[in-house]
């Protein structure tokens, strides 16, 4: 009879943290800021969703090594490391991903006619910063 009570009040306090709004935009933005970065990083690799490589600002590809296709390659393969950073340790993965985003919007900036997506990437950049601070919160305390 013991053990039922145990379990009862194990489960209380399992039941109020997903109930609990912040926590759930914390796996809300964990899990978005997980599959997006490895699915755009992916695509970098086969370009179905667009031509990566013409959001690449001319004087990047003019300082990286090889083609701005190579330099995709190179963007991708650390957006994947980035959506597992934030899938393994959000604390870090987030500011990992709001670092990466602030230079995406730097190279975007310099290309003309892609500052609405810079300033989408801008958005993006405050919820990966959110992440960040969530996780510093929820991360530790996550129900098991």
């Amino acid at each position: 009879m013991s053990s039922a009570t145990t379990s009862t009040t194990s489960a209380a306090p399992q039941r109020a943290m997903l109930t609990d709004p912040g926590y759930q935009a914390f796996v809300i933005l964990r899990i978005g800021f997980t599959v997006a970065p490895i699915l755009f990083g992916l695509d970098k690799f086969t370009n179905l969703l667009v031509d990566w490589p013409t959001y690449l600002a001319p004087w990047i590809d003019d300082i990286v090594p090889g083609s701005a296709q190579t330099a995709m390659y190179a963007v991708g393969a650390i957006e994947i490391v980035a959506g597992l950073a934030v899938a393994l340790a959000p604390r870090f993965g987030g500011w990992l991903v709001a670092g990466w985003l602030a230079g995406i919007i730097v190279n975007l900036l310099t290309i003309p006619g892609h500052y609405d997506v810079a300033l989408r990437d801008f958005g993006l950049l405050l919820g990966a910063v959110a992440l960040a601070r969530l996780a510093q919160r929820y991360h530790a305390k996550r129900p098991r």
